[in-house]
């Protein structure tokens, strides 16, 4: 997602012990997700979710689907 959008969490896969980690942090489904900014090369991204921000690399993130349409959700 580029910088500036923002969807909803849909799944985690916590079967790792990174998607456990972030779903510990509040990643969990319903929650919606900012993309604050990407660093340069794209790796770690930042995004903000339930009123705090949380640097994420690219193996991490792709542990969570987003669906970008939705608007609903916790913020």
């Amino acid at each position: 997602m580029p910088a500036g959008s923002s969807g909803t969490v849909t799944s985690v896969d916590d079967s790792s012990r990174v998607g456990r980690r972030l779903s510990e942090l509040g990643v969990v489904p319903g929650v919606r997700v900012s993309v604050i900014k990407h660093a340069p090369f794209g790796d770690p991204v930042e995004v903000r979710l339930l009123r705090y921000n949380l640097a994420l690399r690219k193996e991490e993130a792709a542990v969570v689907e987003i669906d970008p349409a939705s608007t609903n959700g916790r913020s």
